[in-house]
């Protein structure tokens, strides 16, 4: 087999793992604001545990692009393939992270109706999911223009939290009893907006592996 069919191999690898690290880390989403709606405590602790395979892929998918940079030195396309992966694999274990964070919240909560206590709580936590898939799905079709449309969607998730904010100051005006959940309701949308965040930076390496450019700055 020639080195380069070899390299060719290796850069399919890469992103093999790339995909099932990314489906991973939705998949947790999903089953945080599942846990989250139904009070469903054995799936918030199973996102728990499920972080510690996130972290894995992460350390696997850096040894795996560490390895063909320093034995293939890729230029031109190849070398924007292997840097977007060490720069989405950050991204894609931070979601992975706050998703445990949540996960740990609700643990806290232990409240049947806290889902629906922020009257937007539930309307951003589905914009933020909705902006993590369609992220993983425009980065493993490489599709720069549903990337941008997604990217746009970052400000409905930010009026969301501030929303939410407005949600909780009401909340804590008539239920001065409740003021730890509210506070652990907002510190859930403080994760959903940084979760929103890092959709947007899997958009922009999407846009970075395609065209070479970084927020309209040529790099590679």
């Amino acid at each position: 087999m020639s080195v380069r069919v070899t390299y060719e191999h290796e850069l399919e690898a890469l992103k093999k793992d790339l995909k099932e690290m990314a489906h991973a880390v939705e998949a947790a989403i999903e089953q945080t604001f599942a846990a989250f709606e139904d009070q469903n405590y054995v799936m918030a602790e199973d996102v728990i545990k499920g972080d510690r395979t996130v972290n894995d892929m992460e350390r696997a998918i850096e040894a795996r692009c560490l390895s063909l940079i320093l034995r293939q030195q890729p230029v031109a396309g190849d070398l924007r393939q292997v840097s977007t992966a060490l720069k989405v694999v950050t991204d894609l274990e931070r979601i992975g992270d706050h998703a445990s964070d949540i996960a740990e919240l609700i643990l806290r909560t232990k409240s049947k109706h806290a889902y629906h206590i922020v009257k937007h709580l539930p309307v951003m936590a589905s914009a933020a999911q909705k902006m993590v898939h369609d992220a993983i799905e425009a980065f493993i079709r490489q599709d720069v223009d549903a990337a941008l449309e997604i990217i746009q969607k970052d400000d409905e998730v930010d009026a969301l939290f501030n929303q939410v904010k407005t949600d909780v100051v009401e909340l804590l005006k008539t239920s001065p009893d409740q003021v730890d959940q509210g506070i652990d309701l907002l510190m859930i949308a403080k994760y959903l907006e940084r979760i929103g965040d890092h959709a947007v930076n899997v958009c922009e390496w999407t846009q970075f592996s395609k065209t070479g450019a970084l927020k309209n700055v040529r790099i590679i």
